[in-house]
């Protein structure tokens, strides 16, 4: 493959509609050529059969595809499928599709990134170097990938996509909202914005940010610990991004678009798991509507934190409960083949 084109993919409405003009070709032209790329989701310009066979030589000479493909495919026993997908320039990333069959509910977890540059001390992928920011259709595409596997395997779509796999979404902000806009746009794939969730480490400026571009999607912050000093242990963002400025920034994004927002909180066993820490983490929930999502901690090879015992989590979501706190304590997926939350690190 060249790389001496650019990826159609790359190019915006306008810019395909100015190349179309320079080539003398009718205004319409552009927009099935967006329809075949976005709604259709073409990676070659042979099935384009509505633009005549000149018409698809000169856009070969000029532009390339560059589509993900699919490397390694694990089935876990609990019905959980964890993709390794190849990005054009060799690097690899994870994607996850989780079938909850019995809610017809099928998520997929995408990456945003190759590798990841926060280094939070319980995660996989914060262990590696980030590469580099995966363009809008390399997200796209792994939706695509992953829609595709569930139809054939589930026989049904996906219903949930989450920006929660490797890398952190807001440091990709202007590709990770292209691509919102791809998979939102009813010249994409039409899907609502509030089946969409964005998680992040927290960070306020991006933050704030997304309430100024008054986002319809949820959103997700990473917490694990409602306390500074133990937050800025295991996340070191922390330090830059202390508790009170984000919870600042999350006021705004609340106020200004009214999305949901959730707090993921991973349990680890002495750490954060006491009485203590769910009455500090219920006083943080008082400030604008949140859900609380504990999170059981799935080990990883050379990290020393342990996950909290079944009581431990109990007694933590009854103190949250009691003070009203919506709270779902969430079993882990895909452990036994490295898909569960934390875990994606292209081993």
């Amino acid at each position: 493959m060249s790389h001496d084109k650019q990826d159609i993919r790359a190019a915006s409405f306008e810019e395909i509609a100015a190349y179309c003009a320079q080539q003398g070709w009718q205004a319409f032209r552009a927009r099935q050529l967006y329809a075949w790329i976005w709604q259709k989701g073409a990676t070659s310009f042979d099935v384009m059969t509505n633009l005549s066979h000149e018409m698809r030589d000169v856009l070969q000479q000029d532009w390339e595809f560059r589509p993900l493909t699919t490397d390694i495919v694990q089935k876990s026993t609990d019905g959980t499928i964890k993709y390794r997908l190849q990005l054009y320039d060799g690097h690899k990333i994870e994607a996850v599709l989780i079938p909850v069959v019995e809610e017809s509910r099928y998520t997929v977890c995408v990456s945003s990134q190759v590798g990841c540059s926060l280094s939070c001390a319980f995660c996989a992928t914060g262990q590696m170097k980030r590469e580099r920011n995966l363009d809008p259709a390399e997200i796209v595409d792994q939706v695509r990938i992953v829609d595709q596997s569930a139809r054939q395997t589930y026989g049904h779509g996906l219903t949930n996509i989450v920006y929660m796999g490797m890398g952190e979404p807001l440091l990709n902000y202007r590709n990770v909202l292209q691509s919102i806009e791809h998979i939102t746009s009813p010249n994409g794939l039409g899907m609502s914005p509030r089946r969409i969730t964005v998680s992040t480490a927290g960070i306020a400026k991006a933050i704030r940010r997304l309430a100024e571009d008054k986002v319809r999607f949820n959103l997700a912050l990473s917490l694990h610990a409602a306390d500074d000093s133990k937050r800025t242990q295991i996340m070191p963002i922390n330090a830059q991004n202390n508790l009170e400025v984000l919870m600042d920034a999350l006021r705004t994004f609340y106020r200004q678009t009214r999305g949901r927002i959730s707090y993921e909180y991973i349990a680890f066993q002495g750490f954060n798991d006491t009485i203590e820490d769910a009455e500090q983490l219920a006083a943080l929930c008082k400030q604008f509507p949140v859900r609380v999502n504990i999170i059981e901690y799935n080990p990883i090879e050379g990290l020393s934190f342990v996950k909290s015992d079944q009581h431990a989590l109990d007694r933590f979501a009854q103190v949250l409960t009691r003070h009203g706190v919506t709270v779902t304590i969430r079993r882990s997926r895909g452990k036994d083949i490295d898909a569960a939350c934390g875990q994606l690190a292209n081993k």
